[in-house]
C-alpha cells in the first residue's frame, strides 16, 4: 500500500528541475506517492510556519523558527558562488537611507541579510515577479530580484548591490551564500523521513545526470519560465552537483548564517546546522 507524502516546492527553474525527476518516474520511490504542490517561496514560507506539508522548499533563513517542527534535509539546496540576488534601482536613482525597497517575502534569506545590511531601510513585501516593475514604475525605490530575475532585468536598471557582496561582508570570504533548501516534518517516522532522504538525493542525481533530456522535457511540457541557454545557466548556479547533498564547507555557511541571525537578534539561541539533520546513524543502527 503507497504513502502519500506531500512535496511542496517553488516554480522556479531550479526547485522544478530537482523535483521532476521524481515526478516523471525516473526514481524509484519505493512505496511512496509524491504529491506535488507548487507554490512562491514565501507562501511555502509562511505554510512551513503552520506546519502545513509533509516535505517543503524553505528559506535557510527562516529554518531556525520551524527547528522544533521540521529537520532540514541534506538534499535539494541552493547556494550561491559569488553569485546570488540583487539589488537594483533605476540608473538615475540616488538611494537615501530610508529607501523603500520590495522584497519578495519577509522570511526569504536575503531578505534577512537585506535588514540587516539596511536597517534603516523600508521593506514592502510582494510577489518575487512583481518586483522588477514595481522598481520602473517607480513605486518603490529599489528591489532585490530572486530566481530567475537575476539574468535579465530591464535595461533602464541597474544593480545597487549583489546579495553575494552582503554576505561576505557578514560573513567572511571563502563561504558560499545559503539561499534555500528542503525541511521535512518531524512528526513522521524516522524510517520514512530517511526513505524520503534518499529518495531525494537520488532525485537530484538523477536530474543532474540527465539534465539535457530533464531540460527538454520541461521546456516541452511548458514547466518552467525560462528556456534554452537561460534555463541551462541558471540550472547551473542553483541546480547542480553541488545541490545534491550538503558539503562540510555549505554545512559552515548555515553555521554561519545562522550565528548571525543570533548575533543580530533574530532568534533566541544559536543553532549548529548538524543538530537538525536527519540522523545517519539510525540506518546504521538498524542493520546491525
Amino acid at each position: 500500500m503507497s504513502r502519500t507524502i506531500q512535496l511542496a516546492h517553488s516554480p522556479d527553474a531550479d526547485d522544478i528541475f530537482m523535483y521532476y525527476a521524481i515526478k516523471f518516474g525516473w526514481v524509484d520511490t519505493k512505496e511512496y506517492f509524491f504529491e506535488n504542490i507548487g507554490l512562491d517561496i514565501e507562501t511555502l514560507n509562511v505554510e512551513a510556519l503552520k506546519g502545513t506539508y509533509d516535505v517543503s522548499a524553505i528559506s535557510f533563513g527562516m529554518y531556525p523558527l520551524i527547528k522544533e517542527e521540521y529537520a532540514l534535509l541534506r538534499t535539494a539546496v541552493s547556494f550561491g558562488e559569488g553569485y546570488g540576488p540583487k539589488l537594483i534601482r533605476r540608473k538615475e536613482k540616488k538611494l537615501k537611507r530610508n529607501f523603500k525597497v520590495a522584497l519578495s517575502g519577509k522570511y526569504t534569506t536575503n531578505a534577512m541579510l537585506f535588514r540587516i545590511f539596511y536597517p534603516e531601510a523600508r521593506p514592502v513585501y510582494m510577489d518575487f515577479l512583481e518586483i522588477e516593475k514595481a522598481v520602473v514604475d517607480g513605486e518603490v525605490d529599489a528591489g532585490v530580484l530572486i530566481h530567475e530575475s537575476i539574468l535579465d532585468f530591464d535595461e533602464s536598471l541597474e544593480v545597487e548591490k549583489e546579495i553575494w557582496d552582503i554576505w561576505v561582508e557578514l560573513a567572511g570570504e571563502g563561504l558560499p551564500l545559503p539561499l534555500g533548501g528542503m525541511a521535512i516534518r518531524r512528526s513522521l517516522p524516522l524510517n520514512v523521513a530517511i526513505d524520503i532522504e534518499n529518495i531525494l538525493v537520488e532525485g537530484v542525481k538523477v536530474a543532474n545526470d540527465k539534465k539535457e533530456e530533464l531540460c527538454a522535457k520541461l521546456e516541452k511540457d511548458n514547466l518552467v519560465r525560462i528556456s534554452d541557454k537561460m534555463l541551462k545557466k541558471y540550472l547551473d548556479m542553483y541546480a547542480s552537483d553541488e545541490s545534491v547533498e550538503l558539503s562540510e564547507l555549505q554545512l559552515k555557511a548555515l553555521d554561519t548564517l545562522y550565528d548571525i541571525g543570533f548575533k543580530h537578534g533574530l532568534w533566541e539561541c544559536p543553532i549548529k546546522t548538524e543538530d537538525y539533520l536527519i540522523p545517519k546513524e539510525y540506518c546504521e543502527l538498524r542493520t546491525q
